[in-house]
């Protein structure tokens, strides 16, 4: 759960970043939960706008690395 959009839509880009999600799978957008009034990520619908650009860009690719190094110096 995310009290806002932008914060929501930042942790979306994080998981991206952090988790290898098969094709088709994994979420893919946020919404406004009619409940609870906070947001959730949705595997479902159409794929969020910023993500979207973070994945065409590369941005995702390269953060994925850096994670992914960043995991390597700290297990040493």
């Amino acid at each position: 759960m995310y009290l806002s959009q932008e914060v929501a839509e930042d942790a979306l880009i994080d998981a991206h970043t952090r988790f290898e999600y098969g094709k088709g799978s994994g979420p893919i957008a946020i919404y406004q939960c009619d409940d609870c009034g906070q947001f959730h990520f949705t595997s479902q619908g159409t794929i969020n706008q910023k993500l979207k650009e973070y994945l065409a860009s590369g941005k995702v690719k390269l953060q994925k690395e850096a994670n992914q190094w960043m995991a390597k110096f700290k297990n040493r």
